[in-house]
């Protein structure tokens, strides 16, 4: 794979019994590029992610990250490779407060002489979660609430400020805004800038409309399963009426050299 490209999927295929979730994606991903991924509810958006991030075992297919083939066991692999990924589902523990939750799974710890017997160095982990919060523009009241007494926004943008906070090779956000209200997307389209600026890649997968004009470069467009079109749209030529039709089915993507 030529070294421009940060992700490559061949023929990704994910079958559920009879059900064909995902068939034959072909995607690639340019590095610093910002590439949005649309479709209708079912269309294999959510699927394609889960099969980059090894949340679910692909049917077939090859996915080539960072120059390398690879096949993630779990996210967490995925993660420790240099994936940043926001989950529908955000993936947080409810009983932890924010310091916790943005540090799980990669907790700062102190004398480190002591072998296993380390210690969590929970001072260290409250000064970087608010330098975190300040950085990315996140708002929370009190870091020590945990997040079963946090509103849904609140627990959205906990988990978009933890996958911002640390340097990824590639940042994937499923849905990032849906439940927000108007202050909170804000804040969340201007972290997807700052990786524009530092030139980290991001996939978003999105409905809305006008987010994904002002913060992607390309649209990939899923179908039934299949990637349907593949649209450039920092040329200029495509509107989003352009987009609904490929969505919809109105145009076919014929012309896109990877739809089945």
């Amino acid at each position: 794979m030529s070294e421009e490209f940060v992700l490559k999927t061949v023929n990704l295929t994910k079958h559920y019994g009879g059900v064909h979730a995902l068939e034959g994606a072909n995607f690639e991903l340019r590095k610093g590029e910002h590439v949005a991924i649309m479709g209708d509810n079912g269309a294999g958006k959510s699927t394609f992610v889960r099969q980059i991030t090894g949340v679910e075992q692909r049917t077939r297919g090859t996915v080539i990250f960072d120059g390398k083939e690879v096949s993630f066991a779990g996210p967490i692999e995925a993660r420790e490779s240099g994936i940043e990924t926001v989950f529908q589902t955000l993936a947080l523990a409810d009983h932890l407060d924010v310091p916790d939750n943005l540090f799980l799974g990669r907790e700062k710890t102190k004398w480190d002489w002591l072998g296993p017997f380390r210690l969590l160095d929970y001072k260290a982990m409250r000064q970087d979660t608010l330098a975190a919060l300040e950085k990315t523009g996140v708002k929370i009241p009190n870091i020590h609430n945990t997040i079963e007494k946090m509103s849904g926004g609140q627990r959205q943008c906990v988990a978009i400020a933890r996958t911002a906070s640390f340097h990824s090779k590639l940042t994937i956000m499923d849905e990032p805004t849906a439940a927000l209200g108007v202050q909170e997307t804000e804040q969340v389209e201007n972290i997807i800038r700052q990786l524009k600026a530092q030139g980290e890649p991001l996939i978003l997968v999105s409905h809305n409309m006008r987010q994904v004009f002002d913060l992607a470069d390309r649209i990939v467009v899923f179908r039934r399963g299949r990637i349907c079109a593949n649209l450039d749209i920092k040329s200029g030529d495509y509107t989003g009426e352009d987009v609904v039709s490929y969505i919809t089915g109105a145009k076919t993507g014929a012309e896109y050299e990877g739809a089945a």
